[in-house]
């Protein structure tokens, strides 16, 4: 099966790329703006690509002629969106139309990554079946896109998750777990939102997820996150106890003691049954999840 993996220098596209390249059942032709910042530099083909560049996207697709394109690359920091509309509507609808139309003419199957932000978080956890209504820039632009993923004339799949955490390759890429142990060894004292509820995503159980998605070429919608519904301030203290940390330095705080240009939705998260019955999918705890990154620093 050839894969096109785009957004592959983003923490999901390297353990989408880490996951497949190398296995035999798998060809990957990984794709990103700019050098290949991959430590993993075997197994797949790099392209560089500007998923802006309508000839260059449609170039890339009818070079390869891909099975599958799953396509993980987004501008995906909701206040960069909200500050910067053009640019976030261009990279999250404009470049999607672009693949969908190399994938209807290669016949490709279609795999989107979108996100909880789709919902406004008045009565999280959703199931595939809510009604979407995006609070901020960034969730109607993944609506947009969603909406025109589904209008296609190929197979397509949308893989929706929350709050992906994980060690990425590159170091100055931060996540909950690295951002708590730093601080706190610093003793630093943290303030904490704790009016905000997800269902966090360890990013090896998202990208399993969606090879669990390409291998069935599954159609439709599904929910790929964590099981446990926290707040950013639970996890935080999950995250100092399990180091022995000092979690009198972690402060409770409001969402409104962060002056945000893109509002937050309060209580997202997923409700995972259809991919746990349909792909077998089988997520990580937090704690779990938590184990597994600690180990990664521990490692390096």
């Amino acid at each position: 099966m050839k894969v096109l993996i785009t957004g592959s220098n983003g923490l999901l596209g390297q353990y989408l790329v880490q996951r497949l390249a190398g296995h035999p059942e798998y060809e990957v032709i990984a794709t990103g703006r700019g050098a290949n910042r991959l430590r993993m530099q075997s197994g797949y083909t790099y392209e560089s690509v500007n998923l802006a560049n309508e000839s260059a996207v449609k170039g890339l697709v009818e070079r390869h002629q891909p099975d599958v394109i799953v396509h993980a690359g987004a501008m995906t920091q909701a206040d960069d969106c909200e500050r910067n509309k053009d640019a976030c509507w261009m990279v999250n609808v404009t470049a999607t139309r672009y693949l969908l139309q190399g994938a209807e003419k290669a016949g490709s199957y279609f795999l989107f990554v979108s996100t909880d932000f789709v919902f406004d978080g008045l009565s999280g956890p959703y199931s595939e079946d809510d009604p979407v209504n995006p609070i901020n820039y960034y969730g109607a632009s993944k609506v947009a896109a969603e909406r025109i993923v589904k209008q296609s004339k190929t197979p397509w799949g949308i893989a929706r998750t929350v709050l992906v955490y994980g060690l990425a390759d590159d170091p100055r890429r931060s996540n909950i777990i690295t951002w708590v142990k730093s601080n706190l060894e610093q003793q630093k004292k943290l303030k904490v939102v704790n009016d905000q509820w997800r269902t966090p995503t360890l990013v090896q159980d998202l990208a399993e997820g969606i090879r669990l998605m390409l291998d069935k070429k599954a159609e439709g919608v599904f929910h790929l996150s964590g099981k446990d519904m926290l707040t950013p301030f639970d996890m935080a203290t999950q995250v100092a106890g399990y180091l022995e940390l000092d979690t009198r330095l972690l402060e409770k705080v409001d969402a409104s003691t962060f002056k945000q240009p893109a509002p937050r939705p309060a209580k997202t998260g997923f409700l995972i049954n259809k991919a746990v019955q349909e792909l077998g999918y089988d997520p990580h705890s937090f704690e779990e999840g938590l184990k597994v990154v600690v180990e990664q620093i521990r490692s390096k």
